[in-house]
């Protein structure tokens, strides 16, 4: 099976490229559970070389999936048949068994996950699968942060968005520079939108798949309901695509806000080939211990005010999966207990 990764940081299209993509009977796009984002600072580093502790991981894992919000269709998570999947005991093993299982059952050759954080655990991906590839989906930082200050996810001030939106894309031009042209992929969430055609063509052409014209009407499927339904996250991906999505922080953005995301990602904003409105080369703004308080405040304040706003069936969805997480960092505290006494 042929593991494809789709890399970069949310709210830059990565949902409209996933069910794009999803249309191809040749590969499998579901909407992800973040297994290795949610579990590998849980359980990462721990000795999973006894079966039935790794069985019990495995059985957390398949529940992780279970609960998705947007729900796993036409597959159904035999633990064992999991377990015998696996080519080692490790979080990493389980996920590619999972990813392989729900591929077979949509009869794909090939499956991606958009889980967009995965990039931090590149090394592990290279070593577990067989070079596998990579769609680097990046977005203009500014309108990254507009869409993040009004989602029910991730921060809310511009200086923590910025930082975490610089990191990943330093993360992924790195992971570029590694690896050979048939393996990494670069995309523009703005090329995406106004090229949508030709980029799609390039891209089945990197993965190895045949175009079809039915991925542009993406926005009519089953699976673009199911995400629609379970979240205003992702309203729009029943729409068409918005071919005029970007630059919309020019409208909306204070210029205090601007200087903040350009000071932080400048260089990486320069790398990519977005322009500097407010902050050139060399006149970066330092950010004090102060600063970086004040804003942390801000953002956990507006934090809370997101919460109360959210549709109360969305959180509930959410919290779903946030149990089992709770239930995995339990295990993985009973695993360093029986370590200790051992």
């Amino acid at each position: 099976m042929n593991a494809v990764f789709m890399v970069g940081e949310q709210r830059s299209g990565s949902n409209l490229l996933r069910l794009i993509l999803n249309e191809s009977k040749e590969i499998a796009a579901p909407h992800p559970p973040h297994i290795l984002q949610r579990l590998m600072p849980i359980v990462g580093d721990k000795d999973l070389s006894n079966n039935d502790v790794f069985k019990e991981l495995i059985e957390l894992v398949c529940q992780l999936v279970e609960e998705n919000p947007v729900q796993w269709e036409r597959v159904i998570l035999d633990r064992e048949d999991i377990f015998n999947r696996c080519n080692e005991n490790s979080l990493v093993a389980i996920f590619g068994a999972v990813m392989d299982a729900y591929a077979e059952a949509q009869g794909a050759i090939s499956w991606i996950c958009k889980s967009l954080q995965n990039i931090r655990w590149a090394n592990e991906l290279d070593t577990y699968f067989e070079k596998p590839k990579y769609i680097h989906l990046y977005r203009d930082p500014r309108d990254v942060t507009l869409s993040f200050m009004k989602a029910v996810v991730g921060e809310k001030h511009p200086y923590f968005i910025a930082e975490q939106w610089n990191e990943l894309q330093t993360l992924c031009l790195d992971q570029g520079e590694k690896l050979p042209k048939d393996q990494f992929f670069g995309i523009s969430y703005e090329e995406l939108t106004s090229n949508t055609e030709e980029v799609i063509n390039s891209l089945c052409e990197f993965l190895g798949i045949e175009y079809q014209e039915s991925m542009l009407g993406f926005h009519k499927s089953r699976e673009a309901s199911n995400a629609a339904d379970s979240s205003k996250l992702w309203a729009n991906v029943t729409q068409p695509i918005m071919k005029k999505n970007f630059n919309k922080f020019l409208d909306v953005m204070n210029d205090d806000e601007i200087k903040i995301i350009e000071s932080i990602a400048g260089n990486t904003i320069d790398k990519l080939g977005y322009e500097r409105f407010m902050i050139n080369r060399g006149y970066e703004i330092k950010f004090s211990d102060s600063d970086i308080k004040k804003y942390k405040s801000e953002s956990e304040h507006l934090k809370q005010a997101t919460v109360k706003n959210t549709d109360p069936e969305d959180i509930k969805r959410r919290k779903k999966q946030d149990k089992v997480v709770q239930d995995i960092i339990a295990f993985s505290g009973d695993m360093e207990t029986s370590s200790k006494v051992a």
